[in-house]
Formats: structure tokens, sequence, C-alpha cells
């Protein structure tokens, strides 16, 4: 008895190996997106506690920079961590999508998930006259890699039509 291959969809025309990295991206936008989700709602559910709490390093005036800061990089890494999962769909629905913009636009998309939210907070962990601190350097380099993100996987979906 000979072994059982997996079955490709016809007129895909692509190899295993071609299917092999959206699936390897599939997989790793989906772990990333979920565990970023859970890392950034657990960081908002510790936000409410010092709510609750009642913590002046939080909730006084004089660390009203920190509070927005903290509540942006809460904002932000749990709607990015939605949009890896999003991205990883996308790309299960694009095969034809070229793997050098495909692997580009992931490896963007994987640092703006980093740098912008960790722009934030540690831009709020040592707030100076009302200014965030040194950390927050980092959001404009995530916003950029971003947007790149973004550019490419629209024009990857536009590209292609059924």
């Amino acid at each position: 008895m000979s072994k059982s291959r997996p079955v490709q969809p016809q007129g895909s025309g692509e190899s295993d190996r071609t299917l092999n990295v959206p699936t390897t991206l599939t997989r790793r936008h989906l772990r990333f997106g979920w565990w970023t989700l859970l890392l950034f709602l657990s960081l908002g559910l510790v936000l409410e506690a010092l709510h609750a709490f009642k913590a002046s390093g939080y909730l006084s005036v004089a660390h009203e920079t920190r509070r927005l800061m903290w509540t942006l990089a809460h904002a932000h890494g749990t709607l990015l961590g939605i949009i890896n999962v999003a991205f990883a769909f996308t790309i299960r629905a694009l095969p034809q999508w070229p793997a050098r913009s495909r692997s580009f636009a992931s490896a963007c998309l994987l640092g703006a998930t980093i740098l912008m939210p960790a722009g934030f907070f540690l831009g709020g962990i040592n707030v100076r006259a009302g200014d965030p601190g040194l950390g927050i350097v980092l959001l404009p380099i995530g916003g950029l890699l971003l947007v790149a993100a973004v550019l490419l996987t629209s024009l990857g979906a536009s590209k292609y039509r059924e």
C-alpha cells in the first residue's frame, strides 16, 4: 500500500513547499496574535486594578501622562493582536501573494506589534514634567512598520481577483 499524500486544491499550481510558507506564517501570526491579546488584555486588567485600589502612582494628576501612555499601550497592543490574527487569515485567503512581499509585510507587522505598545509603555515609566520618557521614540518606528505592513497587505489583496 502506498502512503497517502495531502491533497492539493485543484488548479492551485503551487507546490507543497510553496504552500508551506503561508502555513508557517499563518501559524506564526495566529500564535503571536493570540499571545499578544492575552498579554495586553491582562495589562488592561492590571490597569483596572490600579484604578480599583486607587494607586496614587497611577491615578494622581501628577501621573496623568503615565496613565495615558499605559492606556495607549494596552489599547494598541490589543488592537495589534487582533490585526495579527486577521493577517493570519489574510495569508490563507491570498495564496498567490508573492512570498517576498508577504514575508516583508509579516516582519513589519511583527515589529510594529512589539515596538508600538513598548514605546507607549516605556514612555510612561519615566515621565518628566508631563512629557513621556525616552521609550516613546519606539512609537514612530513601529508606526512606520505598521503602515508598511498594511500597505503591502492592501496591495496583495487588491492585486488578485477570483
